[in-house]
């Protein structure tokens, strides 16, 4: 028999199969009360392979472009004196290799005067493929909520109206988490976006934009609901639409820091 014919293997195996084999044997029986072989020795901390001294440089060069990077952003941002100049100078940016994957760069929707700015993760799917925030599932459910409060991203006025953008204006692959480096390298151009379009009120929606303009290590579930500042402006963190669709149980937390929003906007109207 042809060791090599694929036909020719195939054919001894069902002709096996009809003569009842069901197992696989050696040439050699195995002695299953024999003991185990000895095991290498471990190798000796004299032996073990020494670290290149050039892989030790990898890590502070890396560290040094990313702060490169992030100086260049903080420069572009502060250089723009518009909204428009801004989305422009996020558009010329190429330090964030997340633009590589994008369809379109996610700026902003809504009133750019609203008295409201909410703040959300980064784009997903349908806001890569429209190039607007929050317009899938987690957007239909983020106008639901407005709405409950007053507010409508499509109203002109500023009492009624909401502008929203995200922390990464590019969609990450997958949909997977912001990294640490891409919120941080972002963050100069947000910080401008905040100034520029200066609301009375924040609305931090999930735990990237929360831990970026909050500067905290801590998760969402601890930091909702209080009142903090962010460039002199008032700022409350609560659950994204889309930790809500996951998990109905936040919804009444996520009404609650609602209620809160609505108030100090209402009383400070």
């Amino acid at each position: 028999m042809d060791n090599t014919d694929p036909e020719a293997l195939l054919a001894a195996l069902a002709w096996q199969v009809e003569l009842g084999v069901d197992a696989a044997v050696g040439d050699v029986p195995v002695d299953r009360y024999a003991a185990p072989p000895p095991s290498e020795p471990a190798t000796r901390q004299a032996d073990a392979p020494r670290l290149d001294t050039s892989q030790r440089r990898h890590a502070p060069k890396q560290d040094d472009d990313h702060a490169q990077l992030v100086e260049q952003a903080r420069q572009l941002a502060g250089r723009a004196a518009t909204l428009a100049e801004l989305r422009s100078a996020m558009a010329g940016f190429d330090g964030c290799i997340l633009k590589q994957g994008a369809r379109n760069l996610v700026f902003s929707d809504g009133h750019p005067a609203a008295r409201l700015m909410i703040v959300g993760e980064a784009p997903g799917k349908d806001e890569d493929r429209e190039g607007k925030p929050f317009v899938g599932r987690s957007g239909q459910l983020l106008d639901r909520m407005l709405a409950a409060i007053g507010r409508d991203r499509s109203d002109d006025s500023p009492n009624g109206g909401v502008y929203i953008t995200n922390v990464l204006p590019w969609r990450p692959p997958a949909n997977r988490d912001p990294g640490k480096d891409e919120m941080a390298m972002m963050k100069p151009f947000l910080l401008r976006h905040i100034a520029l379009a200066a609301p009375d009120c924040l609305l931090l929606l999930g735990n990237a934009a929360m831990k970026t303009l909050y500067e905290t290590d801590r998760g969402i579930t601890a930091m909702r609901g209080q009142w903090r500042e962010v460039g002199g402006i008032a700022a409350i963190a609560s659950f994204h639409p889309a930790a809500l669709l996951r998990n109905g149980l936040h919804k009444r937390s996520a009404w609650q820091d609602l209620q809160m929003l609505k108030s100090r906007l209402d009383t400070h109207g």
